[in-house]
């Protein structure tokens, strides 16, 4: 962890769920800024995960009122906001989005494959590949930049929240909440239909 980026004691319970599957993930695509729809798998998964979280908030004993419910803003965070919400019997646009929670940049990479961007930037691919937590894209940012914007957003949580958003913001609040290094969390998977609950340090899958 960099000496000015320290992992936060977070007082309240976050629930993460990475937007459900969208065509360019499906493709391999480098997604970052974006703004691409859900496709019917991604619609299907934002569902089954809507289910888990009911489920969550019963063991836990909270109820929707409880919760701040953020996003971010992009097209597939929110659809997959407004399905949760729909299955909790809520409204489907009442929930809040913030722009710090909108997914790593690529940069001139966004909708490249990975091998495309090997063939077409063999140098930078490699140095991605050697620090996948320092590298900056070509006009994007490295984890390291996306963690000093997720930072001051984590400092403003007063109460237990559940959030969508990107695999990229998934991987530095592990890094942010529970610790994980910083070598470990970009190579994490993050799954679309399996939220992820932040507590007391740590962090397990439902």
């Amino acid at each position: 962890m960099p000496s000015d980026l320290r992992t936060i004691d977070l007082q309240h319970r976050l629930i993460f769920l990475r937007h459900g599957e969208t065509d360019w993930n499906a493709e391999g695509r480098l997604q970052g800024q974006q703004d691409i729809d859900l496709n019917p798998i991604g619609l299907a998964q934002s569902a089954r995960a809507a289910l888990k979280i009911k489920k969550l908030l019963q063991r836990l004993k909270l109820e929707s009122a409880d919760l701040n419910f953020v996003a971010s803003p992009l097209s597939r965070t929110r659809k997959t906001m407004q399905i949760v919400r729909a299955q909790m019997g809520l409204s489907e646009q009442d929930y809040q989005t913030d722009s710090r929670l909108k997914e790593l940049s690529f940069g001139h990479w966004e909708g490249l494959t990975w091998p495309e961007v090997q063939h077409k930037s063999p140098h930078d691919a490699l140095a991605r590949e050697t620090d996948k937590w320092g590298f900056v894209p070509p006009n994007g940012e490295s984890y390291a930049m996306l963690a000093q914007r997720v930072h001051p957003w984590l400092e403003t949580i007063d109460q237990d929240t559940f959030v969508v958003a990107h695999g990229g913001i998934a991987r530095v609040l592990l890094v942010l909440l529970a610790g994980i290094a910083i070598e470990r969390a970009p190579l994490v998977t993050i799954w679309q239909d399996r939220p992820l609950l932040f507590a007391s340090g740590s962090f397990n899958w439902i």
